[in-house]
């Protein structure tokens, strides 16, 4: 039979993948905003579904307070209760890059070409996110450096954008402004990514008490 903490961590899992659907959502959102090129009816569901991760955010925060108040718990549990409350905070800001997105999509001329890279980069992410948030609920450690070295894809494909969207400019195919919206855009999407790497490490240091500190720490 399951403990009483053991049911309320069990609820905590719950919350954080449902929590994480939501910024898959997002993510896959904001693509299609940018390729719809600021279409206003995914603008709003995008900026909806913002403030139901903002919520999601202080649902997990109350519950994740209540286990330590209420059950002071130690070793491995302890950490997998510090490594949600610090996954969130990585969460809401895949939230709010992704309603960054959606702001600049508003503003993407309607003749521009979209890079198709910029959809691979935002599916990318979407399976980091999802299988960071999985290797929490099943403590799958392998899974966890998965997501790690998944950004690699991320970085590689904002690069090779980066260098599509210079010789577009230079060559006079692509208005500057144009070029710096979508560049921004691919940016976000490349710090949605990092925001999965820190998600992941935590779930590292929930399994084995090692946090590792690396490039993958963005403030914005």
């Amino acid at each position: 039979m399951m403990t009483l903490f053991e049911k309320q961590l069990e609820e905590l899992h719950v919350l954080l993948i449902t929590m994480g659907g939501l910024c898959e959502r997002a993510i896959s959102l904001s693509a299609k905003a940018v390729e719809e090129q600021g279409k206003a009816d995914i603008i709003q569901q995008i900026l909806e579904t913002d403030k139901e991760i903002d919520q999601k955010e202080r649902e997990i925060e109350d519950h994740c307070m209540r286990l330590l108040l209420h059950h002071h718990p130690v070793a491995r549990d302890l950490r997998e209760v510090s490594a949600a409350l610090k996954m969130i905070s990585d969460m809401e800001r895949i939230g709010d890059q992704a309603a960054d997105i959606a702001d600049i999509s508003f503003y993407i001329e309607k003749n521009v070409k979209i890079p198709g890279k910029i959809q691979k980069m935002a599916e990318h992410t979407v399976h980091m996110v999802t299988e960071s948030v999985d290797a929490f609920v099943k403590a799958d450690l392998k899974l966890c450096r998965k997501v790690m070295e998944d950004d690699d894809l991320v970085d590689n494909g904002f690069n090779d954008i980066k260098e599509e969207l210079a010789k577009l400019i230079y060559g006079g195919d692509l208005d500057a402004r144009a070029g710096l919206d979508l560049l921004m855009t691919a940016k976000y999407f490349e710090r949605i990514g990092d925001h999965a790497v820190n998600i992941a490490e935590w779930v590292e240091y929930s399994i084995t008490g090692i946090h590792r500190n690396n490039e993958h720490q963005p403030n914005l």
